[in-house]
C-alpha cells in the first residue's frame, strides 16, 4: 500500500471512530442538558435527577472494566455497533417516559451503551491505524469526546424549548441510528484486525490480572475518579448554579458550559503538542488544575460580571484541556509492558465512577440552595488531583528509564 493511500486508510479510520467517541460523549450529557423540563415534569428533586447519572456511569464504569473481554471474544467491530444502538434505543426510551422508574430504565440502558467505546475505540485505532499516525488518532479521539460534550446540551435545549423535552430526545435518538448507518456502510475499514494475544501470555507474571498489584495503577484510578468528580460538577450542575449565582438566563448559562468544551478541546490539542515535548507530564497536570481550583472559587464568590463567568467557564476548560495528553501519557508510563489495554480500561472506569459519584454530591448542594456550593466543590476536588499526580508522577519517573532503554 503506498502513502497515499495509507494516509486516506488511516484518516479514514480515526474519523469513523472519533464520530463514535463523540456520539458517546453527546449521551453522556442528554439527562443533565434537560434538568429545566423534567424537574416539573417528574417533580423530582436535584438529587433524584443526579442519581440517574449516577446510574448512567455506574453501569458504565461497571461495564467498561469487563468490556475489553468481550471486545476480544467478538470484535471491537461488532461491539461497538452494539454500543450506538442501545444509545438510540436508550434515547426513544426516555423520551416516552411516564415515570421515574422509566426513566432509571433508560439511563441503565444508555450507561450499558456508553460502556463500550473506549475498549472498543482503543483496540481498532490500534489494530487499524499506522503507528506513525496513532498519536494524532488518539488526539482526535479525545477532542471529538468534548465536541460531543459541548453540542449536546446545546442541540437538545434548542430544540426542547421550541418543542418540548420528549421531542429533544427522539431528535436525539436520531444521531446513533444516523452513525451506525455510516459505520455500517464503512464496516470494511473496521474489519477486526489480527488476533490478540491471549490474556495470560499478554499480562506475563501474576496472570491477566497480575497488573492489579501495581500501587501505581490504582493511583491512576484515583486520580481520574476524582477529576471525573469535578466535571460531573460542570457537567451536570455548572449551568443551573450560574443561573442562581449570576441572575443569567438560562441559555446563556448553557453557552458557558460549552464555552467550557470547546475551550477544552482546544487545549487539548495544544496540550498535544506540549506533552509531546516534555518529560514533566506531572508538572503540566499539577498547574493546569491548580489554575482551575482557582477559577472555579473565583466563580463560587460571585464577585465577577455574568459575562466574566462565561470567560472563566472558558478558561477552565482550556487548561484542563491542556492537561488532557499529558495525563495519557502518564498514566501510559505507569502501565506495565502487554497491559496499556487492561490498565486503560480499568483507569477509565474511575471516569465513569467519578461522573457517577458526582452527580449525588452536587445535586444535594443544589437540593439545599447552595449553588456557591458547585463551584467549591469542583475547586476542592481539582486540586485533589495535584495530590494523585504528584504519587502518579513520582512512580512513573522511577519506571521511565528502563522502558525507554
Amino acid at each position: 500500500m503506498n502513502d497515499r493511500s495509507l494516509l486516506r486508510q488511516d484518516a479514514r479510520v480515526i474519523g469513523l471512530v472519533g464520530l463514535a467517541h463523540g456520539t458517546s460523549h453527546f449521551y453522556h450529557v442528554i439527562l443533565a442538558a434537560l434538568i429545566p423540563w423534567l424537574k416539573p415534569e417528574f417533580q423530582l428533586s436535584y438529587a433524584e435527577l443526579g442519581l440517574l447519572m449516577t446510574v448512567f456511569f455506574t453501569v458504565s464504569g461497571v461495564g467498561q472494566a469487563m468490556a475489553g473481554f468481550v471486545v476480544d471474544r467478538y470484535s471491537a467491530r461488532a461491539v461497538l455497533f452494539g454500543g450506538i444502538a442501545l444509545l438510540g434505543l436508550s434515547a426513544a426510551m426516555l423520551s416516552s417516559a411516564h415515570s421515574y422508574a422509566q426513566l432509571m430504565l433508560g439511563a441503565f440502558l444508555a450507561g450499558c451503551g456508553n460502556s463500550v467505546f473506549h475498549p472498543a475505540d482503543y483496540t481498532l485505532l490500534n489494530q487499524r491505524v499506522s503507528k506513525a499516525r496513532l498519536a494524532h488518532g488518539f488526539s482526535v479521539h479525545g477532542i471529538s469526546g468534548n465536541i460531543g460534550w459541548a453540542m449536546s446540551p446545546l442541540f437538545l435545549t434548542f430544540v426542547a424549548s421550541r418543542t418540548d423535552w420528549r421531542t429533544a430526545l427522539l431528535s436525539a435518538a436520531l444521531l446513533p441510528l444516523a452513525v451506525l448507518a455510516l459505520l455500517v456502510w464503512n464496516r470494511h475499514a473496521l474489519r477486526p484486525g489480527p488476533a490478540p494475544v491471549p490474556a495470560a501470555a499478554a499480562a506475563g507474571k501474576g496472570g491477566a490480572l497480575g497488573f492489579l498489584r501495581l500501587q501505581v495503577v490504582w493511583m491512576c484510578f484515583a486520580f481520574f475518579l476524582i477529576s471525573a468528580v469535578a466535571l460531573a460538577g460542570i457537567q451536570s450542575f455548572a449551568a443551573t448554579s450560574l443561573v442562581s449565582l449570576y441572575g443569567m438566563s438560562l441559555a446563556w448559562a448553557t453557552t458557558a458550559y460549552t464555552a467550557f468544551m470547546i475551550a477544552s478541546a482546544v487545549g487539548m490539542l495544544y496540550g498535544g503538542f506540549l506533552g509531546a515535548g516534555s518529560r514533566h507530564h506531572d508538572r503540566i497536570i499539577m498547574l493546569a488544575f491548580g489554575s482551575a481550583a482557582l477559577m472555579a472559587l473565583l466563580l463560587a464568590a460571585a464577585v465577577v460580571p455574568a459575562w466574566m463567568a462565561v470567560v472563566l467557564m472558558g478558561a477552565i476548560g482550556l487548561v484542563t484541556g491542556i492537561s488532557g495528553p499529558s495525563r495519557d501519557l502518564l498514566i501510559r508510563g505507569a502501565a506495565p509492558a502487554n497491559a496499556t489495554g487492561r490498565v486503560f480500561g480499568v483507569v477509565y472506569s474511575g471516569l465513569d465512577s467519578g461522573l457517577a459519584l458526582g452527580p449525588l454530591l452536587f445535586g444535594a448542594l443544589m437540593d439545599a440552595n447552595h449553588p456557591s456550593g458547585v463551584f467549591i466543590g469542583i475547586g476542592v476536588f481539582q486540586a485533589l488531583v495535584i495530590l494523585t499526580t504528584v504519587g502518579v508522577g513520582s512512580k512513573t519517573r522511577v519506571v521511565a528509564v528502563p522502558k525507554t532503554a
